[in-house]
Formats: structure tokens, C-alpha cells, sequence
């Protein structure tokens, strides 16, 4: 599966001289968990997530120290360039799945910036991968069905049957013509697996 396949796009954005008010305030209405950031061009220039815009931005509550606090004010971060990731990770359209969900593993992160070349085209959450893996198993199997039906109009034919996101093709056709749709049936999003029996 390809991120095209499972980013969204188009993709909401906020400044680096937005404030982090904000930023906040974007990331709660659209109910996300990091943004991309935008330079004055429109390139990509880090990230904001969540845990970023939490930073520096509540004090402590006197009500919960046994001993009184001295009134030290530390103003918050003002905008989203003093909270913002810049050493973003970012992959294309083109990119496999698999390699993003190495990158959340291994790096700890929600979010996956897409670009195409300098231009933010979408982004990949965890979200959006769990989104692909709650789809019905009825609605993938119409989807397998239909793309060899696109692919091979006038037969062969395979019956199909998807369990967990795991599709299974019975039937013969020549080696050469299973191993294309068993590759067809891949591309569908939200199946994970797919077994060819004669």
C-alpha cells in the first residue's frame, strides 16, 4: 500500500509566526494531533504537535503545594517557531506504508509529513492507518473484486473472500495471470495479506 493511498489530503497547515494559541485552537477544531508548519513561501518548515503546544503553557497551581510557590512569572511561548520540530521526517506519495509506520515506531511520532518536492501534499497519522485496518471486511472484498474485474474485463475470474484484511483468491489462471492479481489485490487499501489457492 502506498501513502497516496492512505494520506490526507489536502492537508491543514498553520504559519511560524502564528501564535501558539492559535495553533491550538486549529489542531482542537479539526480534532488532529500535530500539523505541518509553513515558512513565508510555503515550504515546509517543521512540525506542531500537540506535546509541543502543552509546552511552557500552564504554571503551577499554588492549591497544590504544601509550601507557597515565589511568584515567578515565565511568560509562554508567543508563537509557533519557539515550540515547532524542525528536523521534520517527511516521505512522497509514493512511499510504502510500511516504511511509515518504521518511521512512527522509530522515532516516536504520531505524524508523517508528504511532500512533493518543496510543496505539502497531505500527511499520514496513525489515525489514517488505523482507518485503513477498521475497514469491513464486505466493503474490501467488493473493492478486490472490482479491481480484477477493471483489470480483467472478460475472465478470468476468482472467488474472494477477505477475513481481518486478509484476502484469499481461489481459483487458476496461469501462474503469470495469479501473480498479477494477486498484486492487484494488495493495492487495495485495508488489506494487509493476500493468499492464492488452486
Amino acid at each position: 500500500m502506498l501513502v497516496r493511498e492512505v494520506m490526507t489530503s489536502p492537508v491543514i497547515t498553520v504559519r511560524r509566526t502564528d501564535t501558539v494559541r492559535r495553533a491550538v485552537q486549529v489542531l482542537y477544531d479539526h480534532t488532529i494531533t500535530a500539523v505541518p508548519v509553513l515558512d513565508d513561501a510555503g515550504r515546509l518548515a517543521g512540525i506542531v504537535s500537540e506535546m509541543d503546544l502543552l509546552t511552557g503553557e500552564f504554571q503551577p497551581d499554588p492549591r497544590a503545594q504544601e509550601r507557597p510557590l515565589l511568584e515567578l512569572y515565565t511568560p509562554p511561548p508567543a508563537h509557533v517557531a519557539d515550540v515547532m520540530t524542525e528536523d521534520v521526517v517527511t516521505v512522497t506519495e509514493a512511499t510504502d506504508v510500511t516504511q511509515v509506520i518504521a518511521y512512527m515506531v522509530g522515532k516516536r511520532i504520531k505524524s508523517v509529513p508528504v511532500v512533493r518536492g518543496d510543496v505539502v501534499v497531505g500527511i499520514v497519522s496513525r489515525r489514517d492507518l488505523m482507518a485503513m485496518l477498521a475497514r469491513p471486511d464486505d466493503s474490501l472484498r467488493e473493492e478486490v473484486l472490482a479491481v480484477l474485474r477493471d483489470n480483467y474485463p472478460f475472465g478470468p475470474h476468482w472467488q474472494v473472500t477477505v477475513t481481518g484484511g486478509v484476502a484469499e483468491l481461489h481459483g487458476h489462471a496461469g501462474e503469470h495471470v495469479d501473480h498479477i492479481a494477486d498484486l492487484l489485490a494488495r493495492t487495495v487499501p485495508g488489506i494487509v495479506r493476500v493468499r492464492h489457492y488452486q
